[in-house]
């Protein structure tokens, strides 16, 4: 990467230096490393406070490990310039009252965009302490502002920006959608990438389709290409003359389903509410194509059910269909969840929150894994529970095998 200097890198700079000297710094990151070191993806800056000096403490996150080091106030603005002219290409600084950020295109221009902070308090001409600042801040933490103008075109705010009282359910789901999205990411370490490419399966209305298309522009400044895949060919028309008005580029909408579309390089694999082995089809096209995050929620858990036959010991609980059923689900999902970790994936099974139309509120949330390990007990384990139940066959292993 060759070097760049500009007026608006050195304001940039000193404006992140002042920030720790007024303690009013809450996060600083440089990003999209193109430095020598092959194992750095970046650079995460906080203030702290050691023997009543205030430090820069950077903790440099490394593919396999992370180490922190502190770096006085006097050295800082030689150090992130240095790091900004030769080895980062992005930055983002938050402080109690502003977001500023910072990228550099290949061909060395600077460009900064710069907002206020949504979380901060309003003071009211009153002084404001920062342990208030940070307190007010903890409580209104959205992943997702109100004022997105994909919000009001798809009918959840009005035209003041507020909810839509029958749409405050949807509008808790995108949240709690983006929040755990956006763990992921910081896991993965995808908002370093050039360009992510993300499917979701089964799109229907799209809410959550443009809510992580607005995430990844707006908050993460990566270039994105979302695609929704619906069978529904009047929602694809809908979404698609949506995202038309507009005027977003980077996100449209297909026909189709997860069974027989044909996908290559998808960084996030999305299906919710994937009916029965819809959800095998799409956890095999994550895996397959290397997604490094994929997100399920499966209902109507129909293939294992007649399958299994209840052990004696507990015969006596599965006589009842709801156990039965309850206990197919279990089964079924924890397969999975198995599948996936026997593939390369770190995997967590857990409630979600209730979709508009369904009372199934489970989340499979895979992440793939940095490093190869042995997965030999895994596989037994799998064998062991299918034989356990008498399963002759389940989708995804059969997708997989």
């Amino acid at each position: 990467m060759s070097n760049v200097t500009s007026l608006e890198l050195n304001g940039f700079v000193q404006e992140c230096a002042n920030a720790l000297t007024d303690n009013t710094l809450q996060r600083l990151v440089f990003s999209k490393y193109r430095g020598d070191d092959k194992e750095l993806n970046r650079i995460a800056v906080r203030s702290v406070e050691l023997k009543g000096q205030r430090l820069a403490s950077c903790l440099y996150e490394y593919r396999t490990n992370h180490i922190t080091k502190n770096v006085e106030q006097t050295d800082v603005e030689a150090l992130w310039q240095q790091w900004l002219e030769g080895d980062f290409q992005s930055a983002h600084l938050i402080t109690h009252e502003w977001e500023v950020q910072l990228s550099i295109s290949k061909k060395g221009k600077v460009l900064i965009n710069k907002y206020r902070n949504k979380n901060a308090p309003k003071t009211n001409d009153k002084q404001v302490s920062v342990d208030d600042t940070l307190s007010h801040n903890r409580a209104k933490k959205r992943f997702v502002e109100q004022d997105r103008p994909y919000l009001r075109e798809l009918g959840i705010t009005d035209a003041k920006g507020e909810i839509i009282p029958s749409m405050s359910r949807k509008w808790k789901q995108i949240n709690k959608f983006i929040e755990v999205l956006s763990r992921a990411i910081d896991n993965t370490g995808l908002a370093d990438k050039n360009e992510v490419h993300i499917a979701d399966f089964g799109s229907g209305k799209a809410y959550l389709t443009f809510a992580v298309h607005d995430y990844f522009i707006d908050k993460l400044q990566v270039n994105t290409q979302v695609t929704g895949v619906e069978l529904r060919q009047g929602l694809v028309d809908l979404c698609n003359q949506t995202a038309a008005k507009l005027a977003l580029t980077g996100i449209k909408f297909e026909q189709g389903d997860v069974q027989h579309f044909k996908a290559q390089g998808i960084n996030i694999m999305i299906a919710l509410h994937a009916c029965d082995i819809a959800t095998d089809y799409a956890l095999h096209m994550g895996i397959r194509t290397g997604a490094e995050i994929i997100m399920c929620s499966p209902c109507c858990h129909k293939q294992i059910r007649p399958q299994m036959q209840s052990p004696q010991l507990l015969a006596p609980l599965l006589q009842h269909g709801i156990h039965l059923g309850q206990e197919a689900e279990m089964v079924t999902d924890g397969l999975r969840a198995l599948l996936l970790e026997a593939h390369g994936y770190d995997t967590q099974v857990f409630e979600f929150i209730s979709l508009e139309h369904t009372s199934k509120n489970k989340m499979i949330l895979a992440q793939k894994r940095k490093q190869p390990r042995d997965n030999s007990a895994i596989l037994k384990q799998i064998a062991d529970i299918k034989a356990f139940y008498g399963i002759k066959e389940q989708c995804l292993e059969t997708l997989l095998g």
